[in-house]
């Protein structure tokens, strides 16, 4: 038996998450890229052969990342030089066009082995790497979805093999041509979800040799790894405040995993001192967005929440109130995935509020019959599509929405405090992001939508509509008000 041992620390869903917070009463410093860097240049001092992988989501989720269109977030992962990292549905939201750019500027490989330009029947990126690492071979690949990659749907040049069936056949396709006797593990680096980690388990051929699964995207965290057709998966949660840390036995000989221990380990100033250049570095940047963005623009009467995507939150009400008012429509359809802080206020400066409200978009007014407003909110209510992965919405005042999880059906609707009327005509608001995805997201067509009366573009902007509406109404009180209720 030739075996060799190896740490793979992987981290997923960083999101801009570039700055540590105190925690406690003591104010310990938890989480941030300067601590991360740290743990990470620790662990590479101390072992002989260590690899640091990024399952996607690097981009978005910071002022400071969408003030510099995603530049520096390349530029600090760059200094945290990760072996390979993968794509998640976040490093498109910028354009097709500007990923490829951010691509160029990357010093780090990035795969992607399913995601196609159609016409031509070509990979749009590097489909797979392989590492040589103290004599053994690892083959890495990575995986996205047609469930988590909508703002593609935009791209009309770009698709084809991203349902979890197309996307096994991918990997098989990676592996036939590929793995061979001097691959020692392989590892798939995916952004689909920890569910949907399990489903593409499934399908995968012993054959294939798949090793590890390293995900992303449900910002799943796990006590151990979980361990399915022979194939471990795991996942590390969300943000820069801990890394998942593999330690793993390989043998040479039957290319296989014959030993582990696996760990989410807390990065915080305990277990690592904070890599000062780097800190420097992110200060630099912090600097120029500070002196910007450092005004306040309203202040609420407490601290506003918003801790679940699938619920109603005050915050969530704050901002769907806001947009429903300077669009005059009956129903605002906010996409909670829009709003990445779980709490906001009371004070509230510009800085907060971009990064809180980080993706611009338009927004289009649609009128619609009581029957398919109906339909809408059935569909986005159902049960299944509150599983973390779903697409949930916060809505306006004076809607009030209650589902029967029991008989999985919508039992009450009222717009206007009054219940909907299957023929009168409703003014409904969605975000482009939601329009292009409203078949999949909320179960109309754009047809549909388009049948009753001519649609309007509102604005060109929601995060100005909505910014503008903030700096006009102070002091406002965040409640919740049962606008979903579930029986």
């Amino acid at each position: 038996m030739n075996t060799k041992k190896f740490i793979i620390l992987h981290s997923n869903d960083m999101h801009g998450d570039f700055l540590a917070e105190a925690s406690g009463t003591e104010g310990d410093l938890i989480g941030g890229l300067a601590l991360l860097s740290g743990y990470i240049n620790k662990v590479r001092k101390e072992e002989e052969n260590v690899l640091f992988v990024i399952a996607g989501d690097m981009l978005q989720g910071s002022l400071i990342d969408s003030e510099y269109r995603g530049l520096s977030t390349i530029e600090l992962m760059n200094y945290l030089s990760p072996d390979v990292a993968t794509i998640g549905n976040h490093e498109i939201d910028y354009g097709l066009s500007h990923l490829l750019f951010l691509e160029k500027l990357a010093s780090f490989p990035i795969v992607n082995a399913n995601l196609y330009i159609k016409k031509y029947n070509k990979r749009l990126m590097q489909p797979h790497l392989i590492i040589k690492k103290a004599g053994f071979n690892f083959l890495f690949t990575g995986i996205i979805t047609e469930k988590i990659i909508d703002s593609l749907k935009m791209e009309d040049l770009i698709g084809s093999f991203i349902s979890v069936e197309e996307a096994a056949h991918e990997v098989g396709r990676i592996c036939n041509t590929y793995k061979n006797d001097d691959i020692d593990l392989t590892v798939l680096l995916t952004h689909i979800g920890y569910e949907s980690d399990l489903e593409l388990a499934r399908l995968l051929k012993h054959e294939w040799g798949v090793d590890l699964i390293l995900g992303g995207h449900s910002h799943t965290f796990l006590e151990k790894p979980t361990e399915i057709n022979n194939i471990l998966i795991a996942q590390a949660g969300v943000g820069t405040n801990q890394i998942g840390r593999f330690d793993i036995t390989v043998d040479n000989d039957t290319n296989s995993i014959v030993d582990y221990q696996w760990k989410l380990i807390p990065i915080n100033n305990d277990i690592a001192e904070p890599d000062e250049v780097l800190l420097e570095f992110i200060e630099s940047f912090k600097e120029c967005v500070d002196r910007k963005y450092n005004t306040q623009i309203t202040k609420f009467t407490q601290v506003a929440t918003h801790p679940e995507r699938e619920i109603e939150t005050s915050l969530g009400n704050i901002f769907a109130d806001g947009l429903a008012c300077a669009a005059d429509c009956d129903v605002m359809f906010l996409g909670s995935g829009s709003i990445r802080f779980e709490k906001l206020g009371p004070c509230v400066t510009l800085k907060d509020f971009r990064s809180c409200f980080p993706y611009d978009d338009k927004l289009t007014k649609f009128y619609i019959n009581g029957h398919k407003l109906q339909k809408i909110f059935a569909h986005i209510m159902r049960v299944e599509n509150r599983d973390g992965e779903g697409e949930c919405y916060q809505v306006n005042s004076g809607v009030q929405a209650r589902y029967c999880n029991k008989t999985e059906k919508l039992d009450l609707l009222k717009v206007g405090n009054e219940c909907v009327d299957e023929n009168r005509l409703y003014s409904i608001c969605l975000q482009d992001y939601h329009l292009s995805n409203c078949a999949e997201f909320l179960n109309i067509t754009e047809k549909e939508l388009m049948n009753e009366k001519c649609s309007k573009v509102v604005s060109t902007s929601v995060q100005d509509m909505l910014e503008e509406y903030l700096r006009y109404h102070q002091n406002i009180k965040p409640k919740l008000e049962n606008r979903l209720v579930y029986i």
